[in-house]
C-alpha cells in the first residue's frame, strides 16, 4: 500500500504545471468533450506508466546491489532539481483535429508522457518497491488527480494555481523521497 500511496501523491503534486497538464488544458479548451479527453488521459497513462513500472522493476532486479539505493536516492533528488524547471507546451505538439477526441488525447498524452519526469519518477519508484502494479495504478491516479480538474475547469482557473510554489513542493518531495531512500535501510 506504501508504494501506492508515495506513488499517487508524488506524481500528483508533480504533475501540475507538467507538459501534459498543459496537454490537457490545451485539448479541453479545443474540444470542449471533458469525457473523451478523460478517458484518453486514463488509458494512455494506464499504458505509458504500466510500460515504465514494468521497466523499473526489471532493472531493479537486474541492477541489485547496495550501490542501487545510492543510484535511486540521488535520482530522486535529480528529479527535485528538475521539478524547479516549468516545463513549456510547444506549438508542435498540438494535436491534429482529424482524429477523434479520444483518439487524438490518447495518441498525444501517451507521446508526451515519453521520457517526461513523471514517467521517468514512476520507473524509479518502481525500482524502489518492486510493485509493478501498486507503482502503476498509484502514478496513474496521481495523473488523473492533476490532470481531471484541468480538463474540467480549463485554463482559467489554471492560470491562477501559484505555479512556482507548486513546484517547489514538488521538488521537495522528490528530494525527501531521495534522502529518505539513501538513510533508510
Amino acid at each position: 500500500m506504501e508504494a501506492f500511496l508515495v506513488s499517487t501523491g508524488l506524481v500528483a503534486v508533480a504533475e501540475i504545471g507538467d507538459k501534459t497538464q498543459l496537454l490537457a488544458l490545451l485539448l479541453a479548451a479545443r474540444f470542449r468533450k471533458p469525457a473523451p479527453i478523460i478517458l484518453g488521459i486514463l488509458v494512455a497513462t494506464i499504458a505509458n506508466h504500466a510500460l515504465a513500472a514494468w521497466v523499473g522493476v526489471a532493472a531493479a532486479s537486474l541492477l541489485n546491489g547496495p550501490w542501487m539505493k545510492w543510484v535511486l536516492g540521488l535520482a530522486f533528488i535529480g528529479f527535485g532539481v528538475w521539478a524547479l524547471i516549468p516545463d513549456k507546451f510547444e506549438e508542435s505538439d498540438k494535436p491534429k483535429d482529424r482524429a477523434g477526441v479520444f483518439l487524438t488525447t490518447l495518441v498525444a498524452f501517451f507521446f508526451v508522457e515519453m521520457g517526461d519526469k513523471t514517467q521517468v519518477a514512476t520507473v524509479a519508484l518502481a525500482a524502489k518497491f518492486h510493485q509493478v502494479l501498486l507503482v502503476a495504478a498509484g502514478t496513474t491516479l496521481g495523473m488523473m488527480i492533476a490532470n481531471v480538474p484541468a480538463v474540467l475547469i480549463g485554463e482559467a482557473a489554471a492560470t491562477r494555481l501559484p505555479l512556482k510554489y507548486i513546484r517547489w513542493a514538488a521538488a521537495a518531495c522528490f528530494a525527501a523521497i531521495g534522502v529518505w531512500i539513501l538513510v533508510a535501510s
